[in-house]
């Protein structure tokens, strides 16, 4: 076995220890709920440290593709040829950041979520097994295992919002689902009209991404499936007009499924644009991305303006999520190495960013009951540490210098002016509508008269200021040392086709 096939168990162990997690508690007896939230802490530790792990194994002056794993499934059978279905694991820059990521709001979100009483057996087993699928998508070099590992994720989501949320939480449930299974419609057709067009008879991505680059995918088939890939990628990252379930489904979710669901989940989909777009189809990329330009535009604009307009911090924060998603579309679509470099640190900022906004909205509606931030005030007397966490989120999301936010847009504005200099101005209108709603928040909720229903507020608890700490520190990190993060990064950009310096 070699050193970079053993590094392929580290990465098939961070998939399958979820996984197996999920298995061990449904041998659990429902009533032994401290046994349930024993046994998810320790898998929530063992993933993050895992994730960890990959992303500080990954050689920058390495190999492209590392800690590489393939299992064969199925071959030389019906229209599948050699290598038709493997099981390819394998993480690049990019994969390794999105997986350090998923390590951190996982635990936080599983620590997070002790509080919960009702059927918390079943409520962890839906939820470690959505991260399986978070996992299997970043790690997966198959067509065929990336689209499984996608669905995995997806479809918990429904039960998870409809049994253990709240506000409308059927209809939020709802909604999100049949949104996103009509985006994976358009992906499963795409899926198969590249083997076809392909015609290899395998589904190895690799494989698939050099017929994209040699023309075996023909310059008009990629131009007619890019949209479909995209826009079926694209409604999960919030893609503007198909973004509509975004903050219903926040508003609805338990709170660690708001933190995974805002802080690991959208971001599938914008890795689904990299992956089955610009790699898959390069000709389809270099005709569409103005196009996705103007969608990120519109949603990064419209997202900030629909936040000012809200009330419930929930929904604040979830068009907050809808703007900053639409940075991450416009760095994608700049197709400059500072750009698309950009949208993947936006996608890690803005990941724990609004997980640690979750966590702090949850900690207070759990005593409040209530997230219309009109009904409070003066809030800072009885929860000091609860306002310095979600100052701290706040400044990120503004992209202040020195937290996370700051590093991720710097990178997309810079990259976004060099190619489309209105837009970059449009984006920067954004930011200064961001510090306006923040600003709003932290006024009304923070400080003024004190209403007498809230002298007995309590302050986080010590796993809130745990699962709250893990989320800081990765902000802090991102905003005063970069270079771990552009370097893994940029590794991995600069191989993208089309994609300039």
């Amino acid at each position: 076995m070699t050193f970079d096939e053993g590094q392929g168990y580290v990465v098939l162990a961070t998939m399958a220890v979820p996984l197996v997690a999920a298995f061990l508690l449904v041998l659990v007896p429902g009533t032994q709920k401290m046994w349930v939230r024993y046994i998810s802490a320790v898998t929530g530790a063992i993933v993050c440290g895992l994730s960890i792990y990959i992303f500080a194994a990954y050689q920058v002056d390495g190999s492209h593709t590392q800690m590489t794993l393939r299992w064969v499934w199925v071959e030389n059978t019906a229209f599948l040829g050699k290598d038709g279905v493997t099981l390819y694991l394998a993480v690049d820059g990019i994969s390794s950041t999105m997986a350090l990521l998923t390590g951190v709001v996982a635990f936080a979100g599983a620590i997070a979520s002790w509080k919960i009483e009702y059927r918390n057996k079943d409520f962890y087993i839906l939820y470690w097994t959505l991260l399986a699928g978070v996992f299997g998508t970043f790690f997966s070099y198959d067509l065929f295992f990336f689209f499984f590992f996608y669905e995995l994720a997806v479809m918990p989501l429904y039960l998870l919002i409809g049994v253990w949320g709240s506000t409308r939480k059927e209809y939020g449930a709802a909604k999100l689902t049949l949104m996103l299974v009509g985006g994976s419609v358009l992906i499963w057709i795409g899926v198969f009209a590249t083997f076809h067009e392909a015609n290899l008879g395998t589904f190895d991505l690799p494989k698939l991404w050099a017929a994209g680059q040699d023309g075996t995918l023909s310059p008009t088939f990629q131009k007619t499936f890019f949209p479909m890939m995209v826009i079926g990628c694209g409604v999960l990252a919030a893609l503007w007009p198909f973004h509509t379930w975004s903050p219903d489904g926040h508003m609805s979710a338990p709170t660690a499924v708001s933190m995974v669901h805002a802080g690991v989940l959208m971001k599938l989909g914008a890795f689904g644009i990299i992956r089955l777009g610009i790699q898959l189809m390069p000709e389809g990329a270099a005709f569409w991305m103005p196009g996705l330009m103007v969608l990120g535009v519109i949603g990064a604009v419209y997202g900030a303006t629909a936040a000012l307009t809200q009330r419930d911090m929930k929904l604040i924060s979830g068009y907050s999520s809808v703007s900053h998603m639409g940075y991450v579309l416009m760095g994608l679509a700049t197709m400059n190495q500072i750009g698309v470099t950009g949208a993947v640190l936006q996608m890690f900022s803005h990941g724990v960013m609004t997980a640690l906004v979750f966590l702090m909205i949850g900690a207070i509606y759990d005593q409040a009951h209530t997230r219309d931030m009109k009904d409070f005030g003066g809030v800072t007397r009885v929860m000091p540490l609860w306002v310095i966490f979600y100052t701290i989120a706040g400044l990120a999301n503004v992209g202040l210098p020195g937290f996370s936010g700051f590093t991720a847009e710097f990178h997309i504005f810079v990259g976004t002016f060099k190619t489309y200099p209105v837009f970059g101005g449009m984006a920067i209108f954004a930011a200064a509508l961001a510090a306006g709603y923040m600003l709003r928040l932290f006024a009304i909720v923070f400080f003024g008269p004190m209403s007498p229903r809230w002298s007995d507020l309590k302050d986080l608890t010590a796993l809130e200021r745990l699962s709250g700490g893990m989320l800081i520190a990765s902000i802090v990190m991102m905003g005063v040392w970069w270079a771990p993060f552009t370097d893994r990064i940029s590794s991995a950009v600069t191989l993208l086709p089309g994609v300039t310096s």
